[in-house]
């Protein structure tokens, strides 16, 4: 009870620090994916997908919900929030060092709903924002999972952006790698999805961000499962509003 009462104050803590202070920026963006070479549940799947960040002074959020439908009808919501408090910003000194430029107390939320699982897990751990040349963002986050159906593990997550051109035209890549421990009722896991996507948007105005593409997902051993291993390319389409 008391790691799960650690990873609630965090929690409560970050929502706070975000109640109490205007964004720095934020971004909020709806995503339509299809795709049908999907594991465990469904083959065929659509899935659309709300995403909010935002940064203010002393934290950052993430959150995004995933409402999911299969080709066999199955329905299912799965959401993850994670706020990270900036022990920088809070202490007031400089944490940086070789590439890193922060370090944060870093926490999750992650909750499924559906007829098959439905489960609330809680992650807290520490975060490091990264420099590195070119890319927009990157950060490496080490956490400890209390897990409520299965024993609790490791995990790491990896984020990152990376815009290019070419000629005129503007790209993204972006996504994050998930690596999780094997415990004694589930195997190591890893989940690596990046989105590959092409601006349209600016060929309505200069600051529409309406991006066509698509996202590649390999996820060995997928829901802790061994040897259900998951290579699937979705289309895509993404909008930022």
């Amino acid at each position: 009870m008391q790691l799960k009462q650690l990873t609630a104050a965090c929690l409560f803590l970050s929502t706070a620090a975000f109640a109490q202070a205007k964004p720095i920026w934020q971004d909020f963006s709806l995503t339509g994916l299809y795709g049908e070479n999907y594991e465990v549940v469904d083959e065929k799947q659509t899935t659309l997908t709300v995403e909010y960040a935002a940064k203010v002074k002393y934290a950052d959020v993430f959150f995004f919900m995933d409402r999911m439908r299969g080709s066999d009808d199955h329905k299912s919501t799965y959401f993850e929030l994670s706020p990270r408090l900036s022990l920088g910003e809070i202490s007031g000194q400089k944490l940086a060092f070789g590439p890193v430029k922060d370090v944060l107390i870093s926490t999750t939320w992650e909750s499924n709903s559906d007829d098959f699982s439905s489960f609330d897990n809680f992650l807290y751990g520490v975060g490091f924002d990264l420099t590195i040349p070119y890319f927009q963002y990157a950060n490496v986050n080490f956490y400890r999972a209390n897990n409520e159906k299965t024993a609790d593990d490791y995990q790491m997550t990896i984020a990152y952006a990376l815009p290019f051109k070419v000629s005129n035209e503007d790209f993204l890549v972006d996504g994050f790698l998930d690596w999780s421990t094997g415990e004694k009722d589930h195997a190591s896991e890893m989940n690596w999805t990046t989105q590959y996507k092409w601006n349209v948007g600016k060929h309505i105005s200069p600051e529409t961000r309406l991006y066509l593409g698509v996202e590649h997902s390999v996820w060995n051993n997928k829901f802790g499962i061994k040897g259900s291993d998951e290579n699937n390319v979705s289309a895509l389409v993404k909008y930022h509003f």
